[in-house]
């Protein structure tokens, strides 16, 4: 955050990595921006309506307006440019049953692009894979850090119909160099 000129209020998730702490976490958060003044969040996603749904019913209360300057554009032109900008990212967090631990530590470019499989989302817009940026034309300096070893968890996942299901993710935690 300070390589790009803003503040940073980190919000732990980890205490038992489920809905509850999600939830209870990012109340905490709301309340801590609506203090400062805030009264907008802006949200990277292209056409997940559960998911904007979601953050809209959980914000509306709070006063939040949920803005989605991405809403509606093609998964294709969002790569577009976002390659086109000359932000730089690697690949932190996969689905098991996806990309997998191989794709963590890769660079989000033409080459990772052409090698993701048939179905998915080249912006990982359903979860496929999320990442770090630490370099870019907005940046002063580039963020240094190094990944740490990939480790995979699960989570239980309570369905709208009520069943459960488990997610099993890779992750590489960022730290110092």
């Amino acid at each position: 955050a300070a390589s790009i000129g803003i503040p940073l209020h980190a919000v732990d998730l980890t205490p038992k990595g489920d809905m509850e702490d999600y939830q209870t976490a990012m109340s905490q958060a709301v309340a801590h921006f609506k203090a400062q003044g805030v009264t907008h969040f802006i949200f990277g996603d292209i056409f997940l309506h559960d998911v904007r749904k979601y953050r809209e019913q959980q914000l509306a209360p709070h006063g939040i307006e949920v803005v989605e300057p991405l809403w509606g554009r093609s998964s294709e032109t969002v790569m577009h440019d976002f390659l086109a900008s000359g932000l730089q990212t690697v690949v932190v967090t996969t689905m098991a049953d996806g990309l997998g631990a191989a794709a963590i530590g890769r660079t989000i470019d033409s080459d990772f692009i052409a090698s993701l499989p048939a179905g998915t989302d080249p912006n990982g817009e359903n979860g496929e894979y999320h990442t770090f940026c630490y370099d870019g034309p907005i940046f002063r300096t580039p963020v240094r850090f190094r990944l740490g070893s990939p480790f995979s968890r699960s989570y239980d996942i309570r369905l709208d119909d009520g069943t459960e299901k488990t997610y099993t993710y890779w992750f590489a935690d960022l730290q110092e160099p």
